[in-house]
């Protein structure tokens, strides 16, 4: 199985990413499709989203999952709160059952450098970039991007901007963590992230 990154954060909460390289036809023996995709490849992303959480836990009923109107899915009862990700061939699915999650993946490339002035603040980047001779830091830059769009997932009732309502505070590289204040619930929150040779991936759980 490609299961590419697997972790148990608690007894009650877990993640992972998978490397899609099934057809559709395998996913669709596994998992209901739960709205209409026409795009082939974002099928494939939808399809092994939804296969990860009951990966994670099995008895995940993703036949109850409903769609809210900001587009964030959900189980109506909360037995389990998710989020789930798709770029290239990756998905990514953070489970808990006790725990509002938000989840993100990245591939960096150069591009994301073009919009940072409109998800990145004065502040932020003095913070992040003091220590470099130059902004022009693709993978700095999609970390970044990543971390609030996991906050923004969080969240999960639209109606966030970027720049003032996500702040990015402080990175702690020996733990693989940023802190970040965000301002429509007041809440001091932890990023957490782990970069692989070819993708970012971050999460928050609160």
């Amino acid at each position: 199985m490609p299961i590419f990154f697997q972790h148990k954060i608690d007894e009650n909460t877990r993640l992972g990413v998978w490397k899609i390289e099934e057809t559709e036809e395998f996913f669709k023996g596994n998992v209901p499709q739960h709205r209409d995709v026409t795009h082939p490849h974002k099928r494939l992303q939808h399809l092994a989203g939804r296969f990860l959480l009951q990966y994670l836990f099995p008895d995940f009923p993703f036949e109850l999952i409903q769609i809210a109107d900001t587009r964030k899915p959900f189980l109506p009862d909360e037995q389990y709160h998710f989020s789930i990700s798709h770029c290239g061939d990756y998905a990514a699915t953070i489970v808990s059952r006790n725990s509002r999650v938000g989840i993100d993946i990245e591939i960096p490339t150069s591009k994301v450098e073009t919009i940072m002035h409109k998800f990145l603040n004065r502040e932020e980047k003095q913070q992040f970039y003091k220590s470099r001779s130059t902004t022009h830091d693709s993978r700095l830059t999609t970390l970044l991007w990543s971390a609030k769009e996991s906050v923004f997932k969080w969240y999960g009732d639209g109606g966030v901007d970027f720049r003032e309502h996500i702040h990015l505070l402080k990175q702690h590289e020996e733990n693989e963590t940023i802190e970040c204040f965000f301002s429509k619930t007041n809440s001091d929150l932890t990023i957490h992230y782990r970069q692989f040779e070819h993708l970012v991936l971050a999460w928050v759980l609160n």
